[in-house]
């Protein structure tokens, strides 16, 4: 077969003001890119970190997206190389979410996982018989055909944070069992649970050249048998990771700081005591938390805000994510709104979660956007978000050192002040973190 080149774009967003800025390596377009054939030449541009050559020679484009914030560039991009005369394909879960818009746009759209099916969409094109939207929500593919994302795509001097790398982002499982009010997972994945294979997870984890991860997973706490033999399995391999939530039960937490836990995402949703303890036992076991906070539900008032976001002082969080309730299309929150006409801002550039485009039950839009930066100011007064991520990262490379696989800082980047930091500081100050 011929080989065909494709420059494969992950496009920009504007970043909320006042938190700390890094990029992460993007997991959409590298896990698609896994499913391409292999006469496929793939050139791969995150706009985020590098701008985009327009003229460089390709024979194809596609666009993967994965936040509404990014759709509308993403329209700027395909329109730019309309303009060459190339054909654009897209997918992705923001893709996926505003396809009734995005359709106008490119000329193919693909919904649903690509697996064991990109190759027909690029031999339809070839034949001239692109199909102008190739449907596939529903209809997911055998989980044990999900494989190693192609990494190898990555420009890795790009991703650091001051000298720092930055986690590499991993799927141990797709699909959600959980229906979340503001969550459009269940549209995009489905509500059944797809564990992959767990010695697929290992080797893929193990192959991957980066001692800290971010399991992406929606929730781990999805089957608890599956949980521990997941936790068990990837113990050996001594990586460092971050998740969303973790089933609480004193063997899972146990097993999961043992297995390399580093910190999870924890929703913070009311100012009770089980939260409390429920932070306090991820500590006990090694395991950092970052509160995510929603802010706007219809049960809510200002002063509701305003004591949660206080509570969070209590409860030793190591860190705090605040975003706005934001009513995404094709969940619960966007139907029950549009039908009562509370949604007013249908800009998808706002649609950052940081930035209120519904009218909330209890509060004016106003107050929800003022507690919302309140929220930020007050929680990050006394330390900056920056200090406290420092604080994280020291915490990790300690124990990295302590079991020997700990990385010095990249030293191309020595020059850069967070990263000589925190090797300053687990030299220095090894007992106390």
């Amino acid at each position: 077969m011929e080989t065909i080149k494709m420059k494969l774009i992950y496009p920009k967003w504007k970043k909320l003001p006042g938190q700390t800025t890094f990029n992460l390596p993007p997991h959409g377009p590298v896990a698609f890119a896994a499913t391409l054939p292999e006469w496929v030449d793939i050139d791969f541009v995150d706009e985020n970190v590098e701008e985009i050559n327009f003229d460089d020679p390709c024979d194809i484009v596609s666009l993967s997206t994965m936040l509404s914030t990014q759709v509308k560039r993403a329209w700027e991009i395909a329109a730019e190389y309309h303009k060459r005369g190339k054909t654009v394909l897209a997918g992705g879960i923001s893709a996926m979410l505003h396809a009734e818009e995005f359709v106008n746009h490119v000329d193919s759209l693909f919904l649903g996982e690509s697996e064991g099916r990109s190759e027909q969409v690029l031999l339809d094109w070839k034949e001239g018989k692109l199909k102008k939207v190739y449907n596939f929500l529903g209809k997911q593919p055998p989980i044990e055909s999900v494989g190693p994302c192609r990494r190898d795509l990555y420009k890795r001097e790009l991703y650091n944070h001051k000298g720092v790398q930055m986690v590499d982002l991993f799927h141990a499982s797709r699909g959600c069992r959980f229906s979340c009010y503001p969550c459009a997972v269940s549209y995009l994945g489905g509500r059944k649970f797809r564990p992959r294979p767990i010695d697929k997870v290992v080797e893929d984890m193990a192959a991957i050249d980066n001692n800290r991860l971010f399991i992406v997973d929606n929730s781990l706490a999805q089957d608890k048998e599956w949980e521990k033999e997941l936790f068990r399995a990837i113990a050996p391999l001594k990586k460092k990771w971050i998740s969303h939530t973790i089933e609480d039960d004193p063997e899972v937490l146990d097993l999961a700081g043992k297995a390399g836990a580093w910190y999870v995402y924890q929703a913070v949703y009311d100012t009770s005591d089980y939260i409390k303890e429920r932070v306090k036992r991820y500590h006990d076991n090694g395991i950092g938390v970052e509160g995510t906070i929603l802010l706007g539900l219809d049960n809510q008032t200002v002063d509701d805000c305003k004591r949660l976001v206080d509570f969070l002082g209590e409860i030793d969080l190591d860190l705090a994510e605040f975003t706005i309730m934001t009513p995404f299309p094709h969940t619960k929150a966007y139907d029950d709104y549009l039908r009562q006409g509370r949604i007013f801002d249908f800009d998808w550039n706002h649609y950052n979660a940081g930035q209120v485009v519904f009218k909330p039950a209890k509060m004016t839009p106003d107050e929800l956007q003022d507690v919302y930066d309140y929220a930020w100011k007050s929680f990050y007064a006394s330390e900056t978000q920056e200090s406290k991520m420092f604080r994280l990262f020291c915490n990790v490379a300690l124990r990295e050192m302590n079991e020997g696989t700990y990385r010095p800082r990249n030293r191309a980047l020595a020059n850069k002040s967070f990263g000589k930091d925190v090797d300053r500081s687990i030299k220095t100050h090894q007992n106390s973190y």
